[in-house]
């Protein structure tokens, strides 16, 4: 037997001089061959602390490289790695600590004290990693381990991850990936994107989600490229250190926020092959402001927590705005009425099914939810609003849960927030439903203007000239800007919430 994930991703570079990773934040290079035996300390590291093949892990770790490592040290040692995001409570830490049933907790020194209570009274151990991830208990462990380790034999069933989602619709869900989840996805996205040894990945994102995690590091190191680790994204840092990269992942944010200056422009990114967009929509006009800035044309991509990645708009070829391209190799996408499951035709909005070896295996100890979700014949029910147009794009027009029912019509928030965005003053929008008297639901537009006012007969205006009139929204509300979680998604049931008593 062998440990499949681990011997393609990592072991692959053992006796490489190159540089892995470069972190700005300690000033430190690590080579290959540095980054695996620090992976070989971790593990062992990990096996003294009493975890085995199968035992859950919880990090809730500042991004660094040691940080990294944790996640290596797991996949060499077997261990079923589970990162959180770094501002959760304690809390919401207590809900994943009991409900994956994790036999160890890794977390930053100031919050160990609040965390170690809470861990104690569920029988978990608990050890520390500061951010810059050069002190703690647990690095003091893993400084002090062999940096030789009998890698665990894994079969690609074998859980290698349990990424939580985000529960905007009720309690989160462990989201059970598996070996072959993952290295199937990097493998597509490694090809697709035409990865290779000569890349520099500018790594501006958080490592606890699936984008900076699975895509931007397994890509990463199954081409043997390098990565310039940055603990989060700055834009004056991101700036200075372009000329060093040739590519950067990212979420819309990032993009919006390079494109406010003016030195970002196509001589600073000269040495780039390709920027990726994922997490959240990117606007049209972020898209061609982009391209007339630099020369370059942004690359969107879909994926989820459940699936990792599902589409890509292509590499060489049309990378078409208000769309995510394309099924990857080996995933299969289709078009299905909500109500009956039955196939629709190209052209029709229906919900998005996908079917892939990057499926995960179910929800972890939710065996009724896993159902309700994830079909027998290996179709998983995204919960995303789609529709194939007659080339094969695939456009995202919202999610099932944001659909909105008026007086006995189907609404879709991305048709009205599309026209939104083209009016006077509207930089970004956002619309939802919220409960009504006589319709059911009712539609709000929430707007972000630019830095003139927004003139709401105006854009009342522009909506009545595009949309029929029970699309109309029945209230305005201008914010300075959008609630977003960390992956900068627009929270959609916050803004349900504040706005449930409009009408």
């Amino acid at each position: 037997m062998a440990n499949n994930l681990y011997d393609t991703l990592f072991a692959i570079h053992a006796g490489k001089t190159q540089n892995f990773i470069f972190s700005p934040l300690n000033d430190e290079a690590v080579s290959y061959t540095e980054f695996l035996n620090r992976t070989a300390q971790c593990a062992n590291a990990l096996q003294q602390a009493g975890l085995s093949k199968g035992d859950r892990l919880i990090a809730q770790v500042g991004k660094s490289v040691s940080a990294l490592t944790l996640y290596a040290g797991c996949v060499q040692a077997g261990i079923v790695y589970l990162p959180l995001n770094t501002a959760y409570t304690a809390k919401e830490v207590e809900y994943f600590l009991v409900d994956s049933g994790a036999k160890l907790l890794i977390c930053d020194p100031s919050t160990e004290s609040e965390l170690t209570t809470i861990a104690n009274s569920n029988n978990v151990s608990v050890l520390t990693q500061s951010a810059d991830g050069l002190s703690g208990s647990f690095f003091d462990s893993v400084r002090a381990a062999s940096i030789s380790f009998a890698t665990v034999d894994c079969t690609g069933d074998d859980l290698a991850a349990l990424l939580y989602t985000s529960g905007t619709t009720g309690r989160s869900k462990g989201a059970m990936l598996t070996q072959n989840n993952l290295l199937s996805n990097c493998q597509a996205l490694h090809k697709l994107w035409e990865f290779s040894e000569n890349d520099v990945l500018l790594h501006a994102l958080p490592i606890f989600h699936t984008h900076g995690l699975f895509v931007a590091t397994n890509v990463s190191l199954l081409s043997g490229a390098s990565l310039i680790f940055e603990s989060s994204f700055d834009k004056d840092r991101v700036i200075k250190l372009l000329p060093y990269a040739t590519v950067l992942m990212g979420v819309p944010t990032f993009y919006t926020r390079l494109l406010s200056e003016d030195k970002f422009d196509h001589a600073l990114t000269q040495s780039m092959r390709l920027f990726i967009s994922g997490s959240a929509p990117l606007l049209a006009e972020t898209h061609k402001q982009f391209e007339e800035r630099t020369g370059h044309r942004i690359l969107e991509r879909y994926g989820m927590t459940e699936t990792n990645m599902n589409t890509s708009n292509p590499y060489n070829g049309e990378r078409r705005a208000g769309t995510v391209g394309f099924a990857l190799p080996g995933v299969e996408v289709k078009i299905t009425d909500p109500e009956t499951g039955a196939n629709l035709v190209d052209g029709e909005i229906g919900q998005l099914e996908v079917r892939g070896p990057n499926v995960f295996k179910g929800y972890w100890k939710m065996p009724e939810k896993t159902a309700e979700e994830l079909r027998e014949n290996g179709f998983f029910i995204t919960g995303d609003l789609a529709q194939i147009d007659s080339e094969g794009y695939i456009s995202i027009v919202g999610r099932d849960k944001d659909l909105i029912i008026s007086g006995g019509y189907n609404i879709y928030p991305k048709e009205i927030e599309l026209v939104l965005d083209d009016a006077p003053g509207v930089v970004e929008s956002a619309v939802v439903g919220v409960p009504h008297p006589d319709f059911g639901e009712s539609v709000v537009a929430v707007l972000v203007g630019n830095e003139k006012e927004i003139e709401i007969p105006a854009v009342e205006a522009t909506v009545s000239e595009s949309l029929a009139r029970f699309k109309h929204p029945r209230k305005y509300v201008v914010l300075d800007s959008l609630p977003r979680n960390t992956m900068g998604k627009v929270q959609k049931n916050e803004l349900r919430k504040t706005y449930s008593d409009s009408f």
